[in-house]
């Protein structure tokens, strides 16, 4: 967990957020009219919890094609790209985003991430001409809506689906930034919109990507050997991962959120796990969870937990059950 603490609390209104995303604003007196502007192109959203790594040489697009699940190589600068690394097994370790400059990759991370990825980067180094570097505590992360403009300071795309881009940059400019603040709350509802996952929340360690939908967002099937692809390969080729990302719409008749890790029930049988939720400003409560993958679409789930009031929700398909069987091989 990133140990930072973001001057934008010091804005009238900051309420700061806990877990993952403590040091910066949760929200700025209503995470409700923050969105909502956001939605209309207005303000930024702080970020600077998140950790950031530098990679320069001239090796270190076709070093990050080799290690990560991501097509690196001839990538233009200004071009945005999400990169994984798995387990000799397929599942998820670190989830990168980034941009190159046309002399060093910047990409940013979860809070706390940085130390374990840059040392397990070095290892991989070799006889690669490359430089890994920690700059969290120099360099921070704001978020945008729209799309990036085509003058000004280091930025990237973000994720497309959230419809907003990623500045990167020096931690004393934060203060200075204009325009209404936004918080962590209003980002995570559109994110659980755009049903983007996210490291450390929707998902856990036996996580493999074809189950997140990152197949061609994270992970390019039309590239070399990676670690983990084997699996990769072997469950896109065969279909049916054996869990699915589903989007929840929870019935809102209680006051509270479910929270990360509840259950996820169908009857009297635990189907899966709530990753993460939010107040959405026109959907009402919803969040992302990780269930199996036979579970009936059209079922009604119940999110469980102790002491808590059961919540049914509706589910909306983010990962097709069948997922990768139009490619399967005709014998």
């Amino acid at each position: 967990m990133s140990l930072t603490r973001s001057p934008l609390l010091d804005l009238p209104g900051a309420v700061e957020a806990d877990g993952l995303d403590a040091g910066v604003a949760a929200h700025y007196g209503s995470d409700l009219r923050e969105q909502r502007a956001l939605v209309a192109g207005k303000g930024f959203v702080d970020r600077s919890n998140r950790d950031v790594v530098t990679i320069t040489g001239p090796d270190r697009l076709t070093w990050l094609h080799a290690i990560t699940s991501q097509y690196f190589e001839g990538l233009r600068p200004g071009t945005s790209t999400t990169a994984l690394l798995l387990s000799p097994t397929g599942h998820v370790e670190h989830a990168m985003y980034g941009v190159d400059d046309g002399e060093t990759f910047w990409l940013h991370t979860e809070p706390g991430a940085a130390a374990p990825l840059v040392e397990w980067l070095q290892k991989m180094v070799f006889m690669s001409r490359v430089e890994i570097k920690d700059v969290t505590a120099d360099y921070a992360i704001v978020w945008r809506p729209g799309a990036a403009p085509a003058e000004g300071p280091l930025t990237r795309s973000g994720q497309d689906s959230l419809g907003g881009h990623e500045v990167f940059l020096p931690r004393q400019e934060l203060s200075a930034l204009e325009g209404p603040a936004a918080g962590v709350w209003a980002y995570e509802a559109l994110r659980i919109e755009a049903g983007a996952p996210r490291l450390g929340l929707d998902m856990d360690e036996r996580a493999i990507p074809n189950e997140l939908g990152w197949l061609g967002v994270g992970v390019h099937l039309d590239k070399g050997c990676y670690r983990g692809q084997e699996t990769v390969a072997r469950v896109h080729n065969l279909g049916r991962p054996p869990r699915r990302l589903v989007r929840l719409h929870l019935d809102g008749s209680v006051d509270h959120l479910p929270a990360h890790g509840y259950a996820v029930r169908v009857g009297d049988k635990q189907v899966g796990f709530i990753g993460s939720a939010a107040r959405h400003h026109e959907y009402g409560p919803i969040a992302l969870a990780l269930i199996k993958r036979n579970v009936d679409p059209e079922a009604v789930l119940e999110v469980v937990a102790e002491d808590q009031p059961t919540v049914t929700a509706t589910q909306e398909l983010l990962v097709d059950p069948e997922v990768g069987l139009h490619v399967r091989a005709r014998l």
